[in-house]
């Protein structure tokens, strides 16, 4: 997973970039970046209000543990917001093959889409 960061009002300049290869986080800072930016992927859990994430029959926050997916992106997501910044995710690799609802794309776009992921 890639996780871009930018200021909201320039949302095609990106300031860090931030991947998750499935086992370890990692942030790449770019020119132009807030104070602060460095931290955002600090090693310490993160505290969240969500409810997809917690046991049925229960209520109130969830803390989420440095290591896992969710980890990186509530991280991402709660510490980029708190710097003024907004994050976009987007994923580093298409998996799958045909995809019978692609059928806007000729045969050659869908044969490049398909070996660029591999």
């Amino acid at each position: 997973m890639r996780a871009e960061l930018h200021r909201p009002e320039e949302p095609e300049r990106a300031v860090a970039v931030a991947t998750w290869d499935g086992r370890r986080a990692r942030l790449e800072v770019l020119e132009g970046a807030p104070e602060g930016v460095d931290g955002i992927l600090r090693p310490i859990p993160v505290v969240v209000e969500d409810p997809s994430l917690r046991r049925i029959g229960t209520r109130g926050e969830v803390l989420l543990h440095p290591g896992s997916f969710a980890w990186f992106r509530e991280a991402v997501r709660t510490r980029a917001e708190a710097l003024g910044l907004a994050v976009r995710f987007a994923p580093t690799s298409v998996e799958g093959g045909w995809d019978p609802a692609a059928q806007y794309r000729d045969f050659e776009e869908q044969v490049e889409r398909l070996s660029a992921a591999g």
